[in-house]
């Protein structure tokens, strides 16, 4: 009975010592007064809530454990903790690392920084040295903590002299320092900022030395721009490309040249990046459709303030690789390719597949809006194209078929059918006419005039395969 007593008093002596030690020598947070859980005839207490932005050690203190007994007076078990099926190693004071806790967060859960309250229990392992044998699992008991993370808003805007705009006669005068508009915005995912914190937004100055900086959402939706959280650089007037963002006396940053930018946040390390954007006429299909190895299919450009580019593209997957592919900007040349990383939105049938850009519906045409500003991409896929138009008075379309070695629409009228009118006709997708070529036929355009030209057979190019332009033939 002594023995017992005295093996008591021992346990609750180091358990003190460890506690104290721990405390000083990293967690500043201290052993909360939770409830404990039984462990075989031992305990485990759980520690109050932890802020992991609190811990700057390896190890983070989780738990306070009173070992369960044995039958082997001389054993010294070893501990697991398990979190939902996972098992992390754990020390007799209830110390893990603080990086085997952030992952299992950070996977689980994300990275916003809210208290999680994860289900947890304990292994006790003991072994001989050659095998092991688990001695007691606890009771169920929380471990509560918190992710470390700044503050990212759910949006931002970009105020400053670009965005001045003089009154003109009735037209009055606009503060680009205390207003905001949709051009305004920084463009982002559907992801939650905390897993994605990349904003973007383009922009243009037309004069010299202009500064800027950025105004929170929740600085907009209260009403009072230059309340607290304002981010800008910390020097005033630096006009760096690229450096480090402050929400604390933020200062003005400053665009030296006038030209066309893109400016993009991380907020997660509070960096911006801005860059010079000058588009090209045209960007390049390279993928599977041609084994990787031509670029002759191109998209064109519509917005050169935007950098948007549209048109269609021949996607499929001969070989098996998968239905995938990037654009460049010089045929041939994966110099500062546009690969799926441009993009912070996918719609339609457009789908990031890790570095490259792919399509989920299949081999076939699709028509593509890509926007590089603002870092979005639709894939449509044709699944008919069709012609509407005075010969069948504008009701219904008569179906083309794709010819895969000419990469051309194709379809011919027989009697008593006498093909396309000279009173107008277009080409449409999918029976609609939200996507929709008219124009001449030596370079329709989408939403263009209708076409006047009479024929029994017309093929359309669609692609840009062999010609800048989008164009058809009518005999």
């Amino acid at each position: 009975m002594i023995k017992k007593i005295l093996l008591g008093m021992t346990l609750l002596m180091s358990m003190v010592s460890c506690t104290e030690d721990y405390t000083d020598w990293g967690n500043p947070q201290s052993n909360s007064q939770e409830e404990a859980v039984a462990f075989g005839k031992g305990s485990v207490t759980p520690v109050d809530v932890i802020n992991l932005a609190d811990v700057a050690t390896e190890k983070v203190k989780v738990a306070s454990i009173v070992a369960p007994t044995s039958s082997d007076a001389a054993y010294t078990p070893n501990y697991k903790i398990n979190f939902d099926g996972q098992s992390f190693d754990i020390d007799a004071d209830g110390n893990m690392a603080k990086a085997d806790l952030v992952n299992y967060i950070t996977n689980k859960y994300g990275k916003r920084p809210t208290k999680r309250d994860i289900d947890a229990t304990l292994d006790a392992w003991q072994s001989n040295g050659s095998t092991a044998v688990k001695m007691a699992t606890s009771e169920t008991f929380q471990v509560k903590a918190i992710p470390e993370a700044p503050f990212i808003d759910n949006g931002y805007y970009l105020v400053g002299d670009m965005f001045n705009v003089e009154a003109v006669g009735d037209a009055a005068a606009v503060d680009g320092w205390n207003t905001v508009s949709a051009k305004q915005a920084f463009k982002h995912s559907d992801k939650d900022v905390y897993d994605d914190p990349v904003f973007t937004i383009t922009f243009e100055t037309t004069k010299a030395n202009q500064y800027w900086k950025i105004i929170p959402k929740k600085n907009v939706d209260a009403g009072n721009f230059w309340a607290a959280g304002v981010v800008g650089p910390k020097v005033d007037g630096d006009d760096s490309m690229t450096g480090s963002l402050t929400n604390g006396d933020a200062k003005a940053g400053k665009i030296a040249k006038a030209g066309k930018y893109k400016l993009t946040l991380n907020m997660m390390d509070y960096s911006y990046t801005i860059e010079e954007v000058n588009y090209d006429p045209f960007i390049y299909f390279i993928g599977a459709t041609d084994g990787w190895t031509n670029a002759e299919q191109k998209l064109a450009l519509v917005d050169d303030a935007k950098g948007v580019y549209t048109g269609y593209l021949y996607c499929a997957d001969p070989k098996g690789w998968g239905n995938q592919f990037k654009f460049q900007r010089v045929a041939g040349s994966y110099d500062n390719e546009i690969n799926s990383g441009a993009f912070s939105t996918f719609s339609g049938a457009a789908t990031s597949e890790g570095g490259n850009i792919g399509v989920n519906a299949g081999e076939g045409v699709y028509y593509f809006d890509v926007n590089l500003g603002e870092g979005t991409i639709t894939a449509t896929k044709v699944e008919t194209m069709g012609i509407i138009g005075g010969f069948n008075n504008w009701a219904g379309d008569a179906p083309m078929k794709w010819n895969p070695e000419e990469y051309c629409f194709e379809a011919t009228f027989e009697a008593p059918n006498a093909g396309v009118t000279a009173d107008g006709w277009k080409f449409r997708v999918n029976g609609g006419w939200d996507i929709n070529l008219g124009g001449s036929i030596n370079n329709l355009t989408a939403g263009g005039d209708n076409i006047t030209v009479a024929g029994k057979t017309v093929k359309l190019y669609p692609t840009r395969k062999t010609k800048d332009n989008i164009y058809c033939t009518v005999e």
